[in-house]
């Protein structure tokens, strides 16, 4: 008997730490969606931020932010990619089973989130859709559904909209600027390169960083940085969940196809690519410097 309720309180602890966990995930993954896709809202729709650099800093406070109030409860991976890798080069620390809640977890935070931004901009976004001549759902409405998901080349840089029709911007960009496989190759080398500093960053042997309480901080500006380079390609994603979950939001809202699968039916470059570059930025950490920093 007394077996049996040491037993069950554990199990019981381990569901309260299972649904904290999910929580926290859910919750940092809502907040990078509504701070970092509503800063994309605002320059979109309002033109408040100026250039890629203001939106990316607006970015990387939310990503800090959410990193920094859920890190202690479940390690802020807040991002499937960054999920998967863990499972992938961590086993022993972040098992397969424990991947899938947290992936339940951010796609609903994202979903939220993405909800939470329609709610806020939705008179912005209908305004801006009657001063263009924007019918929602047509080949147009591609420039309001980017402040959802996202699309390669950036919108915003490839066209300009007149009486509602799509017309080449000032750059002369078309579809084929940036292909299909090049956009997949941007999103998973992005992603590559910010797990890579996520593992350096927070690498307890790595001296470099005195004191690990300012690691969200530079992971934040990590995600800045990418976003200032790559977003003119892909609006630079990284994480599955920041772009399915609004997405998602999206279809149902009447972008229809131009949300899922999108004009180029390329949605799922957003999803793959983060998965395929997470866990090589990682083994590329673990194999050219970990071993090198342990030791040291």
């Amino acid at each position: 008997m007394f077996r049996g309720d040491i037993q069950g309180e554990l199990e019981e602890s381990e569901q309260r730490k299972a649904m904290s966990q999910f929580a926290a995930e859910a919750f940092g993954t809502y907040f990078i969606v509504v701070i970092g896709c509503g800063s994309v809202c605002s320059a979109v729709l309002t033109g408040a931020l100026q250039g890629l650099w203001q939106v990316a800093v607006v970015w990387a406070f939310g990503v800090s932010l959410a990193i920094y109030a859920t890190g202690s409860i479940s390690g802020a991976h807040l991002n499937p990619s960054v999920s998967f890798a863990f499972a992938l080069l961590r086993p022993w620390d972040f098992p397969w089973s424990k991947m899938f809640l947290y992936w339940a977890a951010q796609i609903f935070g994202a979903v939220l989130g993405g909800a939470t931004n329609y709610l806020i901009f939705k008179e912005l976004i209908v305004e801006f859709e009657r001063v263009n001549g924007i019918e929602r759902g047509s080949s147009s409405s591609v420039m309001s559904a980017m402040i959802f998901g996202e699309y390669y080349p950036n919108p915003g840089l490839q066209y300009s909209v007149h009486d509602g029709e799509l017309e080449t911007g000032d750059r002369g960009w078309s579809y084929h600027t940036v292909s299909t496989a090049t956009a997949l190759g941007v999103e998973a080398w992005g992603t590559g390169i910010l797990m890579f500093f996520i593992l350096a960053l927070t690498d307890p042997h790595n001296k470099t960083l005195v004191t690990k309480d300012f690691a969200p901080f530079f992971i934040g500006f990590t995600v800045a940085v990418l976003i200032a380079v790559y977003a003119p390609i892909t609006q630079a994603g990284f994480n599955p969940a920041r772009d399915l979950g609004p997405r998602i939001v999206a279809y149902f809202a009447g972008w229809g196809e131009i949300a899922i699968p999108g004009p180029r039916g390329g949605f799922w470059i957003y999803v793959l690519g983060p998965l395929i570059g997470a866990p090589c930025g990682g083994a590329l950490y673990d194999f050219l410097f970990a071993a090198s920093v342990r030791a040291s």
